[in-house]
């Protein structure tokens, strides 16, 4: 019998003892060794040779990933760890650390009960590491740390034990200060601080294997001076025998994480609004292997063989081959063929995978990631929310005509694989839109699809999102039908920023009962009146219908929201989408006859109206902007700051941390583009750096009328713009 088939009966065997899984993701900042310590953990638990370990990145599964030596897609692998005479089923997940990719963080989380944060030794923690600690906190689940790298500060910055001691504390102090800061409202949460002592902090160096805790110090008799001279005599195979860092790292994951039982009561509340007294609660809270199937989906991948595999956390029933499951969002019910647990980086196929582990999928056709799967028909597990909206956008065309079905076909995947992406397809030119989170996000994305997919394409420049927004109320104006028989009467004015929060977390929409609704907008401020007319949302702009009887209102509303929809998404500057717009329908006057007020009639009408409410309101262009924080030795300081000043940004913090100096300030997504090549030079390679999407801003006003002449012209749209748009 091979050696993993054991090991397969093994996870088969501990599937069903929910008290010894531990569900658990590993994440950082970007290059903090989340990956290598993936690799440790597998060739400790025997899954991957020893040798190989921390150069095989046996996570990092795609060859893009290889090439740039980061981590793009969240990799699942399970593994087993005796710890204390018993034997533990660990489903890991190793999450990206760049900020492009922090979709994949978030929906990594809602699988997992435990996160292992990863820090280096000698940058401390940085601004991703406070983000994925966030999410983690968020989804409720318990943080343990990892401080990596410190070989190097025995090697490289060659540190006495005190001073060293000194500086693990310090890193120490500032994620637990960020841990104090973010927990503090949390009730469900006691206290989740890390510390030495309590052994929930380990040490070591994921590149040459070793790793030491106070826990694992008190069995091997194996104190840091001693671990210091071995380092620094080059003994390091000897140390990695001695105090191998995956038997550190995997009993506290035993130890100090919760297992489902302990985990899941804490957890549902916090990710499903549903019904706390239903069967079904009961069943999630005590994860119930025999009780309705509920399976959240995290992520969805390509297998050339089986097709889509959708993975995610199984937390109540077993999940089988051959069962009739519905899809959140969808009708009907989709027929699952093959259920799998991972081995190591690889799905192996078994019979049923019950409550409290982490499952491979086939079948589920209609999933996307972040979709509740289920026996019965329940609410959906709150949607994952994706912390930053897409900014930038290239176009992409097939090389030749033939390849376009199959490039729409796999833009239409990608979009199902990584919901922090939309692809907007132009049947007409051809030509289609992909908007991620920023540069690279989109780089990946047009590669993968030369490569996997065998598509030659051609990429346009990046191009950035704009948004259209007005400035102050709009009087009330007329629309006319082209037949001049049918009159809309409109007004438009800003919403508060309250409001806009509301909608776009999806705390208020129209497929929710519409009480729900008016609740959630009336905290948000709106008026009470108001909140009872909303007749429909698009994007973060609300329609309120404040007509009082008028005849045949009811059948035209249909193509009134059509109309509207279109005059929003095509804003009357530079056919931008328009936000945070309240749009009000004071009176209409419509023709008796259906066919005198058709399509043809109401939508150019509409469009008009809306249009005419939006340019009295003066309209302007807003721009998407991002957080910069710059890393710097002191005598490059002046340079890291010119570099956001000389890109229209500002400069709002400069402070000491460390040996560094740090540089806080905002800047356009457009001025970004090629940022790092040009601070890699300004700086000669010593900055470090990270950027955040911050949401949009409007552009100051010398810059409007450049701006609109530039998007018309690149849109192949008239260059004069109407005459009552003389306010820019």
């Amino acid at each position: 019998m091979g050696r993993r088939k054991k090991i397969v009966q093994e996870c088969e065997r501990l599937m069903d003892e929910p008290e010894n899984i531990r569900n658990i993701a590993i994440a950082a900042h970007v290059d903090h060794g989340k990956t290598t310590l993936s690799d440790n953990l597998l060739a400790g638990a025997g899954m991957i040779s020893d040798e190989t370990a921390g150069e095989q990145l046996a996570m990092d599964t795609e060859e893009d990933e290889q090439e740039r030596g980061i981590t793009i897609d969240a990799a699942n692998v399970s593994m087993t760890h005796e710890y204390e005479g018993t034997n533990h089923l660990i489903n890991l997940i190793d999450t990206p650390g760049h900020v492009d990719f922090g979709g994949d963080v978030t929906r990594a989380m809602r699988a997992v009960d435990g996160a292992l944060v990863v820090v280096d030794a000698v940058e401390g923690a940085m601004p991703q590491t406070e983000t994925v600690l966030r999410q983690a906190l968020r989804e409720g689940v318990k943080p343990t740390l990892f401080i990596n790298k410190v070989d190097r500060l025995i090697s490289e910055l060659q540190e006495g034990p005190e001073e060293m001691q000194k500086r693990l504390l310090a890193v120490i102090q500032d994620v637990n200060e960020l841990i104090r800061g973010m927990t503090e409202d949390m009730d469900d949460i006691d206290d989740w601080t890390v510390s030495v002592e309590d052994g929930t902090v380990g040490f070591g160096s994921a590149l040459y294997k070793w790793g030491v805790s106070m826990p694992s110090m008190q069995r091997t008799g194996m104190d840091f001076g001693e671990i210091m001279e071995l380092e620094r005599a080059d003994k390091r195979q000897e140390l990695h025998e001695r105090t191998p860092l995956s038997d550190v790292v995997l009993d506290m994951v035993c130890e100090h994480f919760p297992n489902p039982v302990d985990a899941q009561p804490r957890r549902i509340p916090r990710i499903w609004r549903g019904d706390a007294e239903s069967d079904l609660a009961e069943e999630m809270r005590l994860v119930d292997e025999n009780g309705d199937v509920v399976f959240m989906v995290t992520d969805i991948a390509m297998d050339p063989h089986a097709g889509e595999v959708a993975s995610g956390r199984v937390f109540s029933g077993s999940l089988e081959k051959g069962q009739e499951l519905y899809v959140s969002g969808t009708a009907g019910k989709n027929r699952i063929q093959s259920v799998g647990i991972y081995m190591g980086g690889e799905r192996e196929e078994v019979d049923h995978v019950p409550a409290g582990n982490i499952a491979a999928v086939t079948g589920l056709r209609d999933a996307i990631a972040g979709s509740t799967v289920s026996s019965v028909e329940m609410t959906p597990f709150e949607s994952i929310e994706h912390i930053s909206e897409p900014v930038i956008t290239k176009s992409v065309e097939a090389q030749t005509m033939d390849d376009l079905p199959k490039l729409i076909e796999t833009l239409r995947q990608v979009s199902k694989e990584d919901p922090t992406i939309q692809i907007t397809i132009n049947e007409d030119t051809g030509e289609h839109l992909i908007s991620g989170q920023g540069e690279l996000h989109l780089e990946v994305i047009t590669q993968r699809i030369e490569k996997n997919q065998g598509i030659p394409v051609n990429t346009g420049e990046p191009i950035v999102v704009y948004r259209e927004a007005i400035d102050r109320a709009s009087d009330e104006v007329e629309g006319i039908s082209p037949n001049r028989h049918n009159r809309f009467y409109i007004s438009a004015e800003p919403l508060s920023e309250e409001i806009v929060e509301t909608i776009r977390m999806g705390e208020a929409s129209m497929n929710m009962p519409e009480l729900e609704r008016r609740e959630a907008l009336q905290e948000a401020g709106m008026d009470k009146d108001d909140s009872q007319v909303v007749e429909h949302i698009h994007g973060t702009n609300i329609l309120l219908d404040q007509t009082k009887g008028i005849q045949h209102l009811n059948e035209t509303m249909e193509l009134f929201i059509e109309g509207l929809e279109e005059a929003l998404d095509n804003g009357p500057l530079a056919n931008e989408p328009v936000q945070g717009t309240l749009i009000r329908l004071h009176d209409a006057k419509l023709h008796e006859d259906t066919i005198h007020r058709g399509p043809a009639q109401v939508i150019p009408a509409t469009r008009e109206a809306v249009h005419k409410s939006l340019i009295d309101g003066q309209i302007k262009m807003m721009e998407p902007m991002q957080d910069v924080r710059i890393d710097v030795p002191n005598d490059h300081m002046g340079a890291a700051s010119g570099e956001i000043q000389g890109r229209r940004g500002r400069v709002d913090d400069m402070y000491q941390e460390g040996d560094l100096m740090v540089v806080e300030g905002i800047a356009p997504v457009d001025e970004m583009i090629g940022f790092a090549s040009d601070i890699r030079s300004a700086t000669e390679g010593r900055a470090s750096w990270n950027t955040e999407n911050a949401g949009f801003e409007f552009m100051s006003d010398s810059l409007q009328r450049d701006k609109i002449m530039e998007i018309r012209e690149r849109k192949g749209m008239k260059l004069e713009l109407p005459p009552s748009i003389d306010y820019i």
